[in-house]
């Protein structure tokens, strides 16, 4: 892939910087040697001119140099008294500054690119005397120029060290990323329910990977739920096809007429199977959508003895398909374990209203209570619709189903209140 892409971008953010950082402190460093250059030159032909004005002294009213002192100083100083030059070798080049200076009676330095010149005057013993030094700045531009070259060289290695660490290290990076892509293609031809566990993060890749741990089981479980239901559908389908098949097949073989009640009350069942199952798949129960509970309720016991107790003005916000589909299969349940009665009782609360389906039964054991919801549980011959669809249908729809011990049949469904 070479350098295009994210690692490209990094790496070409990373040279950037580091160039950017390079130039700032390569100007920056020539400055400051600059100043410091100068600040040393200046200091310098300071200390040169005290040292000649050590020299002079005044034999007879006349001024004059120590004796062999001007020979070490003759071409780099001039010494002038009341304007006129009493020692030093005047040079084409710098004859007009060196006079200038000497003449002037100021301290005062000129600076060109090969000398800086600095002449002070120095009052000896009432005498005006004026010493002119010179200092040399080849050595110095020369020690500049190799500073900045070294400067430049450097940077340019700082620039590709940079380049090369931002490219491994974002390499890196970017295996976890590529073995989360390779793993990914694998499980996908191979084992769907693998996961990355790349262990505790230590970036923000790590993290990633946690989070697509995460969403893969959510996405498994909820595979795996649908899965369920789709069990669910099968084994409570079952039952009333298999009556109409059976009933079907004793009509052909004794040459008599299909009861056509069983057929309705067979075909009303599955009916009602797929209505709950899709409302279950659909996973909505609109919150603005709400029924009177005794209304509904009279049609879910319609046909059947079940003594009924609630406020006949009670409201749920609940669609009255889905009060149905959960309530009347918890009453064939009812009704097939009672001895003698079943019941509907409701209880209302700020929020929430909570129907018992109560019978005369055998009731559940403490040790059965979740298990009753599972598929396939049953102590006689059916549930009808089974108690795990309608646990599908109240999660699905956000309700509460629960089974309650208490030495009767019992199942409490929480509904919200309007």
């Amino acid at each position: 892939m070479g350098l295009t892409g994210f690692r490209g971008r990094i790496v070409s953010l990373a040279v950037l910087t580091a160039t950017l950082v390079v130039a700032v402190l390569v100007v920056l460093s020539h400055v400051l040697l600059t100043r410091a250059t100068d600040a040393d030159t200046r200091t310098l032909a300071r200390t040169r001119a005290e040292a000649v004005a050590a020299t002079v002294e005044v034999v007879g009213g006349k001024l004059r140099l120590v004796e062999g002192a001007g020979d070490a100083f003759d071409t780099v100083t001039w010494v002038y008294a009341d304007g006129h030059l009493i020692d030093g070798t005047l040079h084409p080049s710098t004859s007009d500054d060196v006079q200038r200076l000497g003449g002037s009676g100021q301290s005062e330095f000129v600076t060109t690119p090969q000398y800086l010149l600095y002449g002070v005057p120095l009052p000896i013993q009432g005498q005006h005397v004026t010493v002119v030094v010179m200092v040399d700045l080849t050595p110095y531009e020369s020690s500049e120029q190799r500073s900045l070259v070294m400067s430049l060289i450097l940077g340019a290695f700082a620039i590709a060290l940079a380049a090369v660490i931002a490219y491994v290290g974002v390499s890196r990076s970017l295996h976890v990323v590529r073995r989360m892509s390779a793993l990914a293609d694998e499980w996908g031809d191979h084992d769907p329910d693998r996961r990355f566990r790349l262990g505790p993060p230590r970036d923000e890749f790590g993290e990633l990977a946690q989070t697509f741990d995460r969403l893969l089981d959510r996405v498994s479980d909820t595979i795996a739920d649908e899965r369920r239901l789709t069990d669910e559908i099968a084994h409570e389908l079952r039952t009333p096809m298999s009556v109409l098949r059976g009933e079907a097949q004793l009509a052909e073989l004794s040459g008599a007429q299909v009861d056509p009640q069983l057929v309705l009350t067979e075909t009303d069942r599955l009916s009602t199977a797929v209505s709950a199952i899709l409302d279950a798949a659909r996973s909505r129960m609109p919150r603005e959508a709400s029924c009177r509970l005794a209304s509904v309720l009279e049609q879910v016991v319609e046909g059947r003895v079940v003594d009924l107790d609630l406020p006949p003005d009670l409201e749920v916000a609940v669609p009255a398909d889905v009060v149905v589909a959960v309530l009347a299969p918890l009453l064939d349940n009812a009704a097939r374990h009672a001895r003698s009665s079943t019941a509907l009782t409701a209880e209302t609360y700020d929020d929430h209203v909570v129907v018992h389906v109560l019978d005369d039964g055998p009731g559940f054991r403490e040790d059965e209570l979740e298990r009753v919801f599972t598929p396939g549980h049953s102590r006689t011959r059916g549930h009808g619709l089974g108690l795990a669809v309608v646990r599908r249908i109240a999660t699905a729809t956000g309700l509460t189903v629960r089974a309650v011990a208490d030495g009767r049949g019992h199942v409490e469904v929480r509904f919200p209140r309007r």
